[in-house]
């Protein structure tokens, strides 16, 4: 595996610097941008490193690696031999190739798991003046909100991770899931930019069949089984597609300006939703058995966006709005979500004594839910969104307070389920001195056991993590 990767990033190497220039300018630099993408942050030909050495190639390096322990209250109180801190060891390591004309990009995440290095992101991009174009494996984020806004749709997310890296991470790159991506975008004017992608396939976001981060009730055949009167006998059948097909593409244009202190988007995107549908049908055998066929599907949908972004008055205000077309235009398909419409708002403002205040508002509105069935898996009227709210709304809020020349933070986040009415407290002490970083943080769940975050509200964890970056 290793010399794969060694050959693919000689590869990058070769082909960024063309047919072995005549000067070969070698720097071997560190550091990356806050999301660990090595290089992203370059903008084109006339932002490159060796500006008037056209043929030179610029190659750095970047990394880290870390060391961290996760437990579980309940295990604990379950005595040592229920004790377990998962994988201890991680990294990452980043590559980048660049010239004038083109960028190589290989970043590596390692582990202790079945598969020890992971592409996280690999992708080659070229320049053009004020044209660029790159193509591979991507992560890329649409949208001004600072924590998954509804404009964010080209990424999915791997959802037993997000709690355990929030801890400790003000980043969250590291959950999402790379794509196969085509993305250009041409620059005019000083600060105007139109941008598109293509994504071949789809991949929805990632969920935990076992364990502790397994969703309430994703064991569907298990939800039935408890449900079924004694002496019925049901034979489940669950279907899932193949979303490696071309029928599964996803394409997006966006187009982002600033009008005088203020940032302005619009966005179209074309793809699927992340979260899975699903089609029931159920065939009786005989009077007491049956045949339960569970059809999962990701809906098509349609998304025309607008996002906002401006300092006033102290505030660094952030605002997004979506309107989600999906094929059930009517609201009664029970396979296909309702049409919705989507808005975050939020800001980051410093408070009083160093305290700052970072605050979103995250809400989904489904339309036409007067329309929706029933929740009777047995119905025919069967609704994958009966008897779910008419909005979801989820605030997240995070204090922080920086000490001893701000070696030593401390912060604390709380994410609300309103409708829920769950919620998460992850608080966390940080103590960063260079390129080193020891945190201890925890994280408590509370609510309704039937909410998105009170369902993991025996998953209380303590972390201690070290992490070097070079």
């Amino acid at each position: 595996m290793l010399k794969k990767i060694f050959l693919i990033f000689s590869l990058v190497v070769f082909v960024s610097s063309g047919i072995w220039p005549q000067e070969f300018g070698f720097g071997f630099g560190f550091g990356d941008d806050e999301n660990g993408q090595a290089g992203d942050a370059v903008g084109g030909a006339g932002s490159s490193a060796l500006s008037g050495v056209n043929k030179a190639v610029s190659v750095s390096a970047s990394g880290e690696v870390s060391a961290s322990l996760v437990g579980y209250f309940e295990d604990f109180s379950d005595g040592a031999d229920s004790v377990q801190f998962g994988n201890i060891f991680s990294g990452k390591l980043n590559f980048n190739a660049q010239t004038a004309y083109a960028e190589g990009v290989i970043n590596l995440k390692l582990t202790t798991t079945e598969k020890p290095v992971i592409i996280d992101e690999a992708y080659l991009k070229a320049f053009f003046g004020n044209f660029e174009i790159s193509a591979g494996l991507r992560k890329i984020i649409w949208g001004k909100a600072d924590s998954f806004g509804p404009l964010d749709v080209i990424n999915p997310l791997d959802s037993s991770q997000i709690f355990t890296e929030m801890a400790d991470n003000t980043s969250l790159m590291g959950v999402r899931i790379p794509r196969p991506l085509i993305h250009a975008s041409f620059r005019f004017g000083q600060f105007s930019k139109i941008e598109g992608l293509f994504v071949p396939n789809f991949e929805p976001t990632r969920f935990s069949k076992e364990g502790k981060w397994a969703p309430a009730g994703s064991d569907m055949a298990l939800t039935m089984e408890e449900l079924l009167p004694p002496g019925i006998t049901v034979n489940f059948s669950f279907t899932e597609p193949d979303t490696t097909a071309l029928d599964y593409a996803q394409a997006g244009l966006r187009f982002t300006t600033t009008i005088g202190s203020s940032d302005i988007g619009i966005q179209y995107y074309f793809g699927r939703l992340f979260q899975p549908a699903v089609k029931i049908s159920v065939t009786p055998v005989t009077m007491t058995e049956f045949n339960f066929n569970a059809d999962y599907n990701y809906n098509r949908y349609h998304q025309i966006g607008l996002d906002y972004a401006q300092d006033l008055f102290g505030f660094n205000i952030r605002a997004e709005v979506a309107a989600n077309i999906t094929e059930d235009l009517k609201g009664d398909d029970g396979a296909v979500y309702n049409p919705s419409i989507a808005w975050s708002f939020g800001f980051d403002r410093d408070l009083f004594w160093g305290i700052n205040l970072n605050l979103q508002v995250n809400e989904n509105i489904r339309l036409m839910n007067d329309k929706t069935g029933s929740d009777n898996y047995f119905g025919n009227d069967f609704d994958i969104e009966s008897g779910l709210p008419v909005t979801a709304t989820q605030l997240t809020a995070t204090l922080f307070k920086k000490f001893l020349r701000d070696e030593l933070e401390l912060r604390a986040s709380v994410v609300w389920g309103i409708e829920d009415n769950d919620c998460a407290i992850i608080p966390a002490l940080i103590w960063t001195k260079d390129d080193f970083k020891a945190a201890l943080s925890a994280g408590f769940f509370a609510g309704d056991s039937k909410g998105q975050l009170g369902q993991y509200k025996d998953n209380n964890f303590l972390k201690a993590s070290l992490t070097y970056t070079f």
